[in-house]
């Protein structure tokens, strides 16, 4: 009898559900999204969990087992209360995200018991590197978004870490070594951060596809933008990996592919910037799970 486990991921821009069976293959049938977006309400919120939630289970094999839930969200995230305060979302903070899947758990499937674990959506993802993806096998990894926002998730020993409150990882509210400290990577590094310094150096683009566009064709404030995303990532990345030492980083999401060699620009920023040796061999590495890798990991919370 195979496993599966419903895998919620709720971002700045949508919610996605599908099935995941114990191997991490995601039933494709099973995936569904509704949009979100920074203007969404409680009510809109809790309508698409249902729907995304409902499409799916509609999809569980009738001989399969079910293992239940795992919620990687924006964050933070508060695990005792089971609620989100998603930066981005401004509308849903404080909303009662386990309670929303658990009512749709119950109401297409009848199981009042199942269990739901919730984690945000950076080390969802990084849990989903270190069992299937480039940092499978590593001791010390850290999985890092680079879209409308910024975050990550850090593992250590192949246990995601969540600190104190289960939200270590939130690499954009970190502040960048540039511009004194006052701002964060995110306001400097994430996609529309980057779109806006270009519109203000004279581009006169308005999305990260034309910004990635014009850098191809050599448009030289464009390319600037990018460059200075990487380098802030990179910084940020060094830092950390003088804290933690870690083996590997893994770079997923929408921006981090604005440029063929984002990735390498990230990797070289690090070395220049860190000190020490053993953060300087740190290894920075496109993720190895694509747009599967936030449902994985989520399904990983239930799963293992």
């Amino acid at each position: 009898m195979t496993r599966f486990a419903l895998a919620v991921d709720l971002g700045g821009t949508k919610i996605e559900a599908a099935l995941v069976d114990e191997n991490g293959e995601v039933l494709t049938p099973s995936r569904n999204r509704v949009p979100t977006g920074r203007e969404i309400t409680p009510d809109g919120l809790r309508s698409a969990v249902s729907a995304v939630v409902g499409a799916a289970i509609d999809q569980l094999p009738f001989d399969a087992e079910f293992a239940g839930a795992g919620i990687g969200s924006a964050g933070p995230v508060d695990l005792v209360s089971g609620t989100i305060h998603p930066v981005n979302m401004p509308g849903v903070r404080g909303f009662a995200l386990v309670e929303a899947v658990r009512d749709s758990v119950v109401a297409d499937m009848g199981l009042t018991d199942a269990a739901i674990t919730l984690r945000h959506d950076g080390g969802a993802l990084a849990f989903a590197e270190s069992w299937l993806g480039v940092a499978a096998g590593t001791r010390a990894s850290l999985s890092i978004v680079v879209s409308t926002g910024v975050g990550g998730g850090i593992v250590i020993d192949g246990a995601p870490i969540g600190g104190a409150t289960g939200n270590a990882g939130h690499l954009g509210q970190m502040h960048s070594a540039e511009h004194g400290g006052e701002l964060t990577l995110e306001e400097v590094a994430s996609g529309p951060a980057s779109v806006q310094w270009a519109q203000l150096a004279g581009w006169q683009g308005s999305t990260g596809e034309q910004l990635s566009d014009d850098a191809r064709r050599g448009d030289r404030v464009a390319r600037e933008a990018i460059e200075r995303s990487a380098t802030a990532v990179g910084r940020t990345l060094a830092d950390v990996s003088t804290l933690l030492d870690l083996e590997i980083v893994a770079i997923s999401g929408g921006f981090s592919f604005v440029a063929d060699d984002y990735v390498e620009l990230v990797g070289a920023a690090l070395r220049d910037w860190a000190d020490l040796p053993y953060a300087q061999g740190t290894r920075v590495v496109r993720s190895g799970l694509g747009p599967d890798g936030p449902l994985v990991g989520a399904a990983a919370l239930a799963l293992r």
